[in-house]
């Protein structure tokens, strides 16, 4: 009797495990940081589909989202460090260091409440209502156009954070990028991801617009006497000759460049400014005490910079 028993009860186990519904992992998006594997919670509300436990929609999601504009595209500098080799979850990734060159096609999905309000790994705060996703090597930051397979719809939005890493998926996306492209009811969606190329480049960073690194017109030397030699009069600090580090038509885009030559020859003892002329707005370097010792730090700059300054008299 006592084993027909311990037969029943086994077997009502078994039966009871069979009917269970097993939670599947799913990948968090997030950055070079550890990253915990997550379980799709139960049920959710208004066929909303499944989510990470703890994530999903916010309860004070806009009223006017569908009229969130796409991120616009412009000319930034890359980050410092988070374009730097990485490693997730056992594996190593190496970011891209120039945008424009890259398209795949893959499961994307996206990141909501629970991420609301964190540093994402460009160290802005993620804002679940803005145009941005997270992807493992696209360049920080840079622009994609994403585009769902199923339905053809397409946003454009701004990598500023790394991950997916589970699951080889190829993108997290905002909570309203993935409203935009329907599929915040299936969690995740086939995509399209194409990375925006700029116009041009100067050295890591992206330019909307083509950019002049020599000056557009020869540069005005001092007239010489003719019956002396052809020797530069000296100047003194604080004098008009500098070295032109770069030229452009966009204000903006001349100081997104001056932040990273201070950035970039921050130990040189030089003053790096703007100074407008022609219609340009120009990086200048100095000042020198003549053209002479200009010449011979654009020299030694060239190594550094990838390109030689070239002297300019204010």
């Amino acid at each position: 009797m006592g084993r027909q028993i311990t037969i029943l009860v086994l077997a009502a186990l078994m039966l009871a495990a069979c009917s269970s519904t097993p939670q599947r992992k799913v990948e968090t998006r997030g950055t070079p940081a550890p990253v915990e594997a997550r379980t799709v919670g139960t049920a959710t509300p208004s066929g909303a589909g499944g989510y990470l436990v703890g994530d999903g929609p916010g309860a004070d999601a806009p009223a006017n989202i569908d009229d969130i504009p796409d991120a616009e595209p412009r000319s930034e500098p890359l980050h410092r460090y988070a374009n730097r080799p990485y490693v997730a979850l056992g594996k190593t990734y190496t970011p891209m260091t120039i945008a424009g060159k890259h398209r795949e096609r893959g499961i994307a999905s996206w990141y909501g409440k629970k991420f609301h309000g964190l540093r994402t790994s460009s160290g802005e705060v993620y804002d679940m209502y803005g145009m941005t996703a997270a992807h493992p090597t696209l360049p920080i930051p840079s622009y994609a156009r994403v585009t769902s397979v199923a339905n053809g719809k397409s946003v454009v939005v701004r990598i500023n954070d790394r991950g997916p890493f589970l699951h080889e998926r190829v993108m997290d996306l905002s909570y309203t990028a993935a409203h935009k492209l329907g599929i915040l009811g299936n969690g995740s969606a086939e995509v399209e991801v194409e990375s925006i190329a700029p116009s041009a480049i100067v050295g890591n960073v992206a330019r909307a617009e083509p950019v002049q690194i020599r000056p557009l017109e020869p540069v005005q030397t001092r007239p010489l006497e003719p019956a002396k030699p052809a020797v530069v009069t000296p100047v003194v600090a604080g004098g008009n000759v500098y070295l032109q580090l770069g030229a452009f038509k966009s204000r903006d885009a001349a100081e997104s460049f001056m932040a990273k030559m201070r950035a970039e020859l921050g130990d040189v003892g030089r003053e790096i400014g703007l100074f407008v002329k022609g219609g340009y707005t120009r990086i200048h370097l100095g000042p020198y005490a003549d053209q002479n010792e200009a010449r011979s730090s654009a020299e030694g700059l060239q190594g550094r910079l990838g390109f030689k300054p070239m002297v300019n008299l204010r």
